[in-house]
């Protein structure tokens, strides 16, 4: 009874507010189920922070909406790169009168973008205090930018004056860039937000300190962020002209979102982004229509919305509610901390956890049977994902307990406690805690479950605190080579293999891999690669995500994707 009483305040606390008056209609109303991390390029990464900073900053190229399968378009670029010297030189002319968002660093004045924004923004990826989660992406792959980051250390004043060998700006709207060696997914790390430019003034006014603002040139700017409830964007009065897609797939045009074609965006006034950590807040608000769309429907829900069919229900039809369904890029798997003693010299122990999960229940409990049971180090949708491919592991706790004795711990006895941090701290991550820990300890094995708030978490990831975890993934783009990246030793912590992995014949592997076009060559390395994972088991995989995502229909244009962050600036929200 306590709980509904406070899912009753909750509610009521987002009800009263003066953008739910009449001038409301305008305004986007989306849920975030945790805090955003930080708003500095350079490190959001999490599909938290993606969803606010990618609506303020733009790369030079970004997905087109309407068209699956995804195709890059230009953003900031004039058009698609001029490509020479086998691959090795990208010469990309940037549009003219891109005006940043005001900031009091520029003194009144308009600041356009140039092309050396972009090269202080790569600078600020290879600078080693930024920590940054997007290093990896032209880590050894820029000419001289590995010279430039050993070179610079800390030094920040280094960092200003020291040119990267394979970085040029002849003009204020040429970029040159020179690699290293071919890098075929180079146009994909040119549209993500890792590459969106900043101006070098602001970095030095600020003391590379941009975790809290947004210098964008984006349809919106950052008009209030309140750490613990949420922030809010407006409409960026100067935004470039820019235009709702005229074109699409036969999916965008039987969903009618073509109807807005050829009209100037952004339609919105206002985005007011609402931390709801807890899924009955989300769901509660959502049906009081005091947020627009909800992505992931609460288990205690999922009978209310959907039928038996999996179609959304009647009732909910009636109130104008519509629902997508859709597969996803995005997958789940349980992680050990390989530089932790106690699972590094212990497979045996790994495989104990491994048969001691019970997949299917997990699955049932926290995705409605939504999720899809992995079979692979892969998820479906990428080239070269096979879907007869068995894992060497599965729920047996027979075998459970055979490994666990294997591993010198019989029954559990002389096994220290073993840490799992949870990513955030609702009561779905709790009960994700609490569902593995019960598991675990069937077979004797002890677990002291962390909460963590999800900045908390990552900050422990980054740092390699973590020791046992739920990891996942959202693919920047459906490449093998995305997934395979997350185990490499160059790329631990700060970079995204926080399991600090490494086996060198996987890393000769990877070496080829990387330059392959898709085909047999390059499906059977990433056979040979998942053996060599699989066998050394740093990861247990769980599940592929499906996504149900109800929205109410007078939000118009929403077409989910996995990989387009930067579609707020396509919505419209009708007067009810």
């Amino acid at each position: 009874m306590m709980k509904k009483f406070l899912l009753v305040i909750l509610l009521l606390g987002f009800s009263c507010t003066k953008q739910d008056g009449p001038n409301s209609e305008n305004t986007l109303k989306y849920p975030l189920s945790g805090e955003v991390s930080t708003l500095d390029p350079a490190n959001s990464y999490d599909v938290i922070s993606a969803s606010v900073v990618y609506q303020c900053i733009e790369p030079l190229y970004q997905y087109h909406y309407l068209k699956r399968p995804y195709t890059l378009v230009p953003l900031l670029a004039e058009g698609m790169p001029k490509i020479e010297q086998n691959g090795l030189r990208y010469i990309i002319k940037i549009k003219k009168e891109i005006a940043y968002h005001p900031d009091p660093v520029f003194k009144g004045k308009t600041r356009y973008v140039k092309a050396q924004d972009f090269i202080t923004q790569i600078k600020r990826l290879a600078f080693i205090p930024n920590a940054s989660n997007g290093w990896w992406l032209f880590d050894g792959k820029i000419k001289g930018i590995n010279e430039f980051r050993e070179n610079v250390k800390t030094d920040f004043q280094k960092f200003v004056s020291t040119e990267v060998e394979g970085l040029r700006a002849p003009d204020d709207h040429t970029l040159i860039i020179d690699l290293a060696e071919p890098y075929p997914q180079m146009l994909v790390a040119l549209a993500m937000s890792f590459t969106a430019p900043v101006p070098m003034e602001a970095v030095i006014a600020y003391d590379n300190k941009l975790s809290d603002k947004i210098i964008g040139t984006g349809p919106f700017m950052l008009k209030k962020w309140s750490r613990m409830s949420g922030i809010t964007l407006v409409k960026n009065p100067n935004y470039h002209t820019s235009y709702y897609p005229s074109q699409g797939d036969r999916l965008a045009h039987s969903r009618g979102l073509l109807k807005d074609a050829g009209k100037k965006i952004p339609f919105l006034d206002r985005i007011e982004f609402k931390i709801m950590k807890e899924s009955q807040t989300r769901w509660l608000n959502f049906l009081a229509k005091k947020i627009h769309l909800l992505k992931n429907i609460p288990k205690d829900n999922y009978g209310d919305a959907v039928n038996p069919q999996g179609g959304l229900k009647s009732d909910l039809k009636k109130q104008g509610i519509k629902l997508q369904a859709f597969p996803t890029l995005t997958f789940w798997w349980l992680s050990f901390n390989m530089k932790d003693s106690l699972f590094a010299d212990n497979k045996n122990l790994r495989l104990a956890i491994a048969h001691a999960f019970d997949y299917d229940r997990h699955i049932e409990l926290f995705t409605n049977n939504i999720g899809q049971k992995a079979n692979s180090i892969y998820p479906p949708g990428i080239p070269g994902y096979d879907p007869s491919n068995i894992l060497p592991y599965r729920y047996d706790l027979k075998k459970a307990k055979e490994y666990l004795a294997k591993a010198g711990y019989p029954g559990g006895k002389g096994l220290p406690e073993i840490t799992f941090d949870v990513r955030g701290t609702s009561a779905h991550n709790r009960q994700q805690g609490e569902f593995l820990k019960a598991q675990l300890e069937r077979i004797g094995i002890k677990v002291k479950v962390i909460t963590n708030t999800f900045p908390d978490f990552l900050k422990k990831a980054k740092t390699g605190e973590l020791q046992f975890w739920q990891d996942g993934w959202a693919m920047d783009y459906p490449d093998a080579e995305n997934v395979l990246q997350l185990l490499l030793s160059k790329n631990v912590v700060p970079g995204p293999n926080v399991t600090y992995y490494q086996n060198k014949k996987f890393e000769r592997y990877f070496s080829e891999l990387k330059f392959l076009p898709e085909g047999k060559r390059k499906w059977d390395l990433m056979k040979k690669m998942e053996e060599i994972v699989l066998d050394d088991l740093p990861w247990v995989m769980q599940y592929y995500a499906r996504n149900y995502v109800l929205y109410h229909g007078n939000l118009k244009n929403f077409r989910h994707s996995d990989l387009i962050y930067n579609n707020m600036k396509y919505l419209k929200v009708e007067k009810r």
